[in-house]
Formats: structure tokens, C-alpha cells, sequence
């Protein structure tokens, strides 16, 4: 199976200011958000429907899990989208990884992915992180358009990635970022890259 691709925002400079649409709230988790995550990732994921208790297994009970680092919009009080400032360890302290980015289908269209992985942006940028990075898949061509706007750049993780980064900028009818490619390595110091590139 081919590996999910990856993307690195080089740096937390110049973060866009979070304008969420009028009715909509941000805020982080609060103890019984299981149902509602799990609710979110099963609309947006698709796949098996999951549970309060995958959310503890795959989020809340993990030890690089931090109550301020899972974010959710709300609408009307209910949350409806979400996205995790997740690090690969404990003692990771330079980059920060979104995880698990989901809006529930009713409420797309409104840019809610853009903002809820704004927020988790500025939670890095607010404890000190140097860069992000985070996994898609190549279907995922609106998510990916948003990660373009926000400012991440693919990288390639194994041979097959060129090509496929060449089908989704002819599909986003965009030029290939082969310069902006190209400078992430130079970019980030040699230990940073090893970690974004492994």
C-alpha cells in the first residue's frame, strides 16, 4: 500500500488571522468529547463508525495527547469540526503534527478545515514549535488545497510521491511547486528535515 503524503509548513511565520463564519465557535476539548470526535471523524472519514472509546484509543489515552491541543468548532453548541496539535513523542518539541482534520458534511463548504487547522497552527506557534507537517491522501484534493493555502509544501517521503503530487497540481489545475520542493530541505536545519522526511 503507498504511503500517505506528506506536507510541511517550514516555519509558523505569517499565520492568516482565524475569522471563523458568523454561528460558529472555536474552543478545545472538554472531558466527554469522545462521542462528539468520534461522531465527526466517522461523517468525514467515512469507514467503519466510531466510538467514544476509539476516540480514547486513538486520541485522548495516547501520552502525547493534550486537552488544549484538541480543537473543535462548534455550532449551535455542538461540535462539528475538529483537528489535534499531535506530536510524533513525548519530547517533541520543534514539530508539530495536525492530526485527524474532520468537519462534518453538512457544515463544508464554509472554509471550517482552514480554521480548525489554523487553530492548531497557532497552538504550535503559541508553545514554541519551529514547523508542522501532517499525512493526507491523494483524493483528498479539497483538504490538500486547503493545506496549500495555509502554506504547506509536499515532500516526498518515497519514490511514488513526484508523480502523484503531479496528478493532484494538474487536477488543482496549479503549477507544480518543484522550486518550493526543492527549498523545504534547504530550509530546515538537517535534524528537523530528518524527522519531516522519515
Amino acid at each position: 500500500m503507498a504511503r500517505q503524503l506528506r506536507m510541511v509548513r517550514p516555519n509558523l511565520k505569517d499565520l492568516p488571522k482565524l475569522e471563523l463564519p458568523l454561528g460558529y465557535q472555536l474552543r478545545t476539548y472538554h472531558e466527554g468529547d469522545e462521542t462528539h470526535w468520534a461522531n465527526i471523524i466517522s461523517d468525514s472519514f467515512g469507514g467503519r463508525a466510531r466510538t467514544a472509546q476509539d476516540t480514547q484509543n486513538e486520541i485522548t489515552n495516547r501520552d502525547v495527547f493534550v486537552p488544549d491541543g484538541l480543537f473543535f468548532i462548534t455550532h449551535q453548541d455542538v461540535p462539528i469540526a475538529t483537528a489535534c496539535a499531535w506530536r510524533q513523542s513525548v519530547d517533541e518539541t520543534d514539530v508539530g503534527y495536525v492530526h485527524m482534520v474532520g468537519v462534518v458534511g453538512e457544515h463544508t463548504g464554509k472554509k471550517l478545515g482552514k480554521w480548525i487547522s489554523l487553530a492548531v497552527l497557532f497552538y504550535f506557534k503559541g508553545n514554541g514549535f519551529t514547523c508542522s507537517m501532517l499525512d493526507t491522501d491523494d483524493f483528498r484534493i479539497p483538504a490538500i488545497k486547503t493545506y496549500l493555502n495555509l502554506g504547506f509544501i509536499p515532500v516526498y517521503v518515497d519514490n511514488t510521491q513526484a508523480k502523484r503530487w503531479q496528478d493532484i497540481f494538474k487536477t488543482l489545475k496549479l503549477q507544480p511547486m518543484t522550486s518550493q520542493i526543492a527549498q523545504v530541505r534547504e530550509l530546515l536545519p538537517a535534524e528537523l528535515w530528518a524527522k519531516v522526511s522519515r
